[in-house]
């Protein structure tokens, strides 16, 4: 992806392993000790999905509607990371079914705890792509200001 974005390759790129035996306020932390790198120029990406249910999804290429736990728990994220809320975000497993049902595994999930964890206070939050595919695919992006 990054080639599209810089076709001169003239930024250099480090990839992080997701270590799956540690709980989710791990990955936040990492993300907030690698805050610092930003202010050297440093990008910081973290590629995932907000939901992430393959189990559901909507497999044959027919188009189908986003189910109703993967609107509402999307939605109830974007909430929580523009008013800064990082811990429930955190603790996701504490939120409920949609949670539950959006997150049947960490490994898309955590790259954007990595990602909240850079951000400062007073910094803005924005999604610059939204969707759903599949029903159960949240292609939600989060980008720091």
């Amino acid at each position: 992806m990054l080639c599209h974005v810089y076709p001169d390759a003239e930024i250099p790129v480090v990839q992080l392993s997701i270590d799956e035996t540690e709980a989710a306020a791990y990955h936040y932390e990492i993300g907030r000790k690698l805050a610092p790198l930003r202010d050297e120029g440093v990008l910081i990406v973290g590629s995932g999905n907000l939901v992430h249910n393959l189990h559901a999804y909507a497999w044959g290429g027919r188009l189908a509607e986003p189910y109703d736990w993967a609107v509402r728990f999307e939605r109830r994220a974007k909430n929580l990371m523009l008013a800064g809320e990082h811990q429930p975000l955190i603790d996701y497993e504490s939120l409920g079914p949609d949670a539950a049902l959006s997150i049947p595994t960490p490994d898309h999930y955590l790259p954007l705890l990595y990602v909240l964890g850079t951000r400062r206070k007073g910094e803005e939050v924005a999604f610059p792509i939204e969707g759903i595919d599949g029903g159960s695919i949240s292609m939600l992006a989060v980008e720091i200001l």
